[in-house]
């Protein structure tokens, strides 16, 4: 399995398995921009479809080989079974290459080991999602980060923050008027920020449900980044953009990541009246030069630099 960068997700769009134009969309004919798809077997589609939702996948991969496979430039695409026994079925289909990995729905270090089990094929990269009342524990994430490592390791992009449902555990719904940090998740997603980004995790943010507050959007996924997050779900495709955008990196940053990277940087040295202290500041710098390959940088700040080159999707 080769590597993908965690920060070639960008905007995660999730579907229900049962639409029809996802082969479009996987083809890069429709959403061009989209950078990451889940096709949804779990939440999104109702048990009485869940059998129509499995051969529309099977029509989906059957067609993918028919034209000989995904295009370089098209989005990354996952599959988000609906349990585990699925998952074991789904592990065995022989058209499974043809799709970049799974998304882990509800994972707790209990259902580990069988969820470890069944996704058994190398080939496929995993992202579990952290949904449940476990997640509320710190003690309980240190656990489960120690036990991901051991068992899963290296097929680990990123590990996503589910927080609608962590929001449900407690009966409760986001206010549409506030971002994500002014309700428990501002205890939550910093919390899991600090226990499984030490341990070497990326994290990707929750989706953001109201469509008509691009503003609020914004607010949200600066936020987001100050916390480490390297993507978010979308709702929407009229989200994507908005979350590439933000997700660009400023000249500044990158300037002094740079800095900090070069061979001949002293110790210790001062850009634009901060310190930078290469041996405290490498990681940082090192994610920073790596979210500019794959999101470029910001619009206002093109002209002042010279041309970045994207990375290309790793397959």
């Amino acid at each position: 399995m080769k590597r993908i960068s965690p920060y070639a997700l960008g905007a995660t769009l999730y579907m229900p398995a049962t639409r029809e134009d996802i082969l479009d969309i996987v083809l890069g004919q429709k959403l061009p921009e989209l950078r990451s798809l889940v096709i949804c077997l779990e939440d999104a589609v109702a048990f009485t479809d869940v059998d129509t939702a499995l051969q529309n996948l099977r029509d989906l991969l059957l067609r993918i080989e028919a034209g000989g496979g995904r295009p370089a430039n098209g989005p990354l695409v996952f599959v988000r079974p609906r349990d585990v026994e699925m998952a074991a079925v789904l592990n065995d289909w022989p058209l499974m290459y043809l799709i970049d990995g799974f998304v882990v729905p509800k994972l707790t270090l209990a259902s580990l080991p069988a969820w470890a089990s069944a996704v058994s094929d190398p080939r496929l990269a995993l992202m579990p999602t952290l949904e449940t009342r476990e997640v509320f524990s710190p003690n309980a994430m240190v656990e489960l980060g120690q036990a991901l490592a051991q068992t899963l390791g290296e097929r680990i992009i990123a590990l996503r923050i589910g927080g609608n449902d962590l929001m449900g555990c407690l009966g409760l719904r986001r206010n549409p008027n506030v971002t994500l940090y002014q309700t428990p998740m501002g205890y939550v997603i910093p919390m899991l920020a600090g226990i499984l980004g030490a341990q070497g995790f990326a994290l990707t943010a929750p989706v953001f449900e109201s469509i008509a507050s691009p503003a609020l959007l914004l607010e949200e996924l600066e936020l987001d980044l100050s916390h480490g997050l390297v993507g978010k779900t979308a709702i929407h495709p009229a989200q994507i953009s908005l979350i590439h955008e933000v997700l660009r990196v400023g000249i500044e940053e990158l300037n002094c990541a740079r800095l900090i990277l070069n061979e001949s940087a002293p110790a210790v040295f001062k850009h634009n009246d901060a310190m930078c202290e290469p041996a405290t500041h490498f990681n940082w710098a090192t994610k920073i030069i790596e979210r500019a390959q794959w999101h470029g940088v910001k619009q206002t700040d093109v002209s002042l630099m010279e041309p970045i080159r994207l990375a290309e999707v790793g397959r």
